[in-house]
């Protein structure tokens, strides 16, 4: 009798704590590859910065917004480097999960249900997120690119925009039975377009008018511009930055819910 009520117990606490059992068995796989993670949060960002920001500002004296041009292309820079690691996380990790290692099975011969697979999934990149993010800024405050103390706040911002390309991406994702070339398209008509036509090194009104859609349904643009508000002060309506909000955050949340039945369809079929 001792054996079964433990064994209720435990399926008790497994029922009510899936979601992080999944989310310490994600963080506890990056051991893996914990110095990829590390000298990349570290290493992309300061690259991108001299590079981008301290070089190419030479060529750019008089800034960009009435503020100097590393100023100006920070918070883009920040938002691209988090949304570009969601759309990678959205795609291979999610398929090999069904398709080769089959870990997301094995978690589900559990008691953890896919709603709780799907949410720890998410928790476990909010946390790498906020990891590399969190470097992100503190580099942009060293360089001196972060005038005012509302700044952090694209740390939340970019995982919010992250999760507005990688829901979606990962409800595809669990939705096929092989890659034949679709995350290269992907990658090309999609993250790619939305890197360089997102208003990233120059403000969008710079785009020609048959291409500033893609600024308008791209998640890196509404993230840079919001990013540039609580950075540097950029100024635009209130109600515009309460629509980037809302876009961002319904991108996600639709996204999640499709990523939800999707895995929901390939776990239990």
């Amino acid at each position: 009798m001792t054996d079964v009520a433990q064994i209720r117990r435990d399926a008790a606490q497994t029922r009510r704590w899936g979601w992080w059992y999944v989310t310490e068995l994600r963080l506890r796989e990056m051991k893996a590859y914990i110095s990829y993670v590390v000298t990349s949060s570290f290493g992309n960002p300061l690259m991108y910065l001299l590079g981008l920001g301290v070089g190419l500002a030479n060529l750019i004296p008089d800034g960009i917004d009435g503020v100097p041009f590393l100023v100006f292309v920070g918070p883009a820079l920040l938002m691209s480097t988090i949304l570009t690691i969601g759309a990678e996380e959205g795609m291979y990790p999610v398929l090999g999960g069904f398709k080769w290692h089959k870990i997301f099975f094995a978690i589900h011969a559990t008691t953890v249900t896919p709603g709780q697979i799907v949410g720890g999934f998410l928790v476990h990149l909010a946390i790498r997120f906020t990891f590399t993010a969190g470097v992100f800024y503190l580099m942009l405050v060293a360089f001196g690119a972060v005038p005012l103390g509302t700044g952090w706040l694209m740390i939340p911002i970019s995982i919010l925009g992250a999760f507005a390309i990688l829901t979606p991406l990962a409800a595809y994702s669990a939705g096929i039975e092989d890659d034949r070339g679709q995350f290269a398209l992907i990658q090309r008509l999609i993250v790619m377009p939305m890197f360089l036509f997102s208003g990233t090194f120059f403000p969008l009104s710079q785009v020609p008018d048959w291409l500033e859609w893609i600024g308008w349904v791209s998640p890196l643009w509404h993230a840079s511009q919001l990013g540039r508000t609580v950075s540097y002060g950029l100024v635009e309506p209130l109600w515009l930055t309460l629509l980037r909000v809302a876009i961002l955050a319904a991108y996600g949340v639709i996204g999640a819910i499709l990523m939800r039945r999707a895995f929901v369809r390939r776990l239990t079929r």
